[in-house]
């Protein structure tokens, strides 16, 4: 089973994108963040003709919004509203024991970004992606055991590692790596023993990344990038995760997101 993830930066925008990479690629599952569209407006059309007949969403107009498209039949599907708001970051799917022996949760997530201040008291929005991480440490364990099959992906926008920036020293007090925000999302990790799947293919000495920013004219050449974009397993799947594909060329492709699409391959 193929799981890929990708900040797509508005669907309907990036559909020819998305058509590129699926054919190319072929995910069975993929999940979106920053849709970027009310539910009514979605692309089901085109993502049918893709092969994507089972589509889960919660959208709002021109921010934030998750999807979840798939190849195969969602069991259940559930809408999450995190810390006071409705304001379309969490969503998730269950999969029958017919296409995983014990199902399997899969959890699409958009973490709040945090505004440019480090600062709660400053900086609401920063405050509330604390918040966001605190409430999904304490959902994950009063959730799940950790030997349920669970899959969480998303733009988790922090890099949490020093090799998951450019330049460990220069962003520890940049938003998406100070250390209150990597202690955070390492406790929520910890909640029921999450698997980073990525740093299971790349050794954590290694760089990695995922996002590199619109405001570098020659982001090849700068390649001043960050790992926002991660895929989790509880440790049941660990033994089962066979492959994993960044496919860092979408960033030059034309009109592209930030983003890059991340997909691990499962041997289920």
């Amino acid at each position: 089973m193929k799981i890929a993830t990708w900040n797509i930066n508005s669907v309907r925008l990036r559909m020819p994108l998305i058509e590129k990479y699926t054919q190319s690629h072929a995910p069975d599952i993929l999940c979106l963040q920053e849709t970027k569209v009310i539910d009514e407006l979605f692309p089901y059309d085109a993502l049918h003709a893709l092969g994507y007949e089972h589509i889960h969403i919660h959208g709002m107009k021109s921010y934030n919004g998750v999807a979840i498209l798939s190849k195969m039949p969602f069991r259940s599907t559930e809408v999450h509203h995190r810390v006071g708001k409705e304001d379309c970051r969490h969503i998730s799917i269950n999969l029958d024991d017919s296409i995983c022996k014990n199902g399997m949760d899969i959890h699409c997530l958009y973490i709040p970004a945090g505004g440019d201040e480090p600062d709660r008291t400053v900086n609401e929005k920063f405050g509330h992606k604390l918040d966001f991480l605190d409430e999904m440490n304490r959902w994950f364990q009063d959730t799940y055991t950790p030997d349920r099959n669970v899959v969480a992906v998303g733009d988790f926008n922090i890099a949490p590692l020093e090799q998951d920036v450019w330049s460990h020293k220069q962003l520890l007090k940049v938003v998406s790596h100070t250390p209150v925000e990597v202690e955070k999302l390492t406790a929520m990790q910890d909640s029921i023993g999450w698997v980073d799947a990525m740093r299971h293919f790349v050794p954590e000495d290694e760089k990695c990344y995922t996002w590199w920013s619109y405001r570098n004219r020659d982001w090849t050449k700068s390649n001043r990038g960050r790992r926002l974009d991660h895929i989790w397993v509880t440790e049941p799947l660990r033994d089962r995760l066979k492959s994993l594909d960044i496919l860092t060329e979408a960033r030059s492709w034309e009109k592209p997101s930030d983003h890059v699409p991340v997909m691990v391959d499962l041997d289920l």
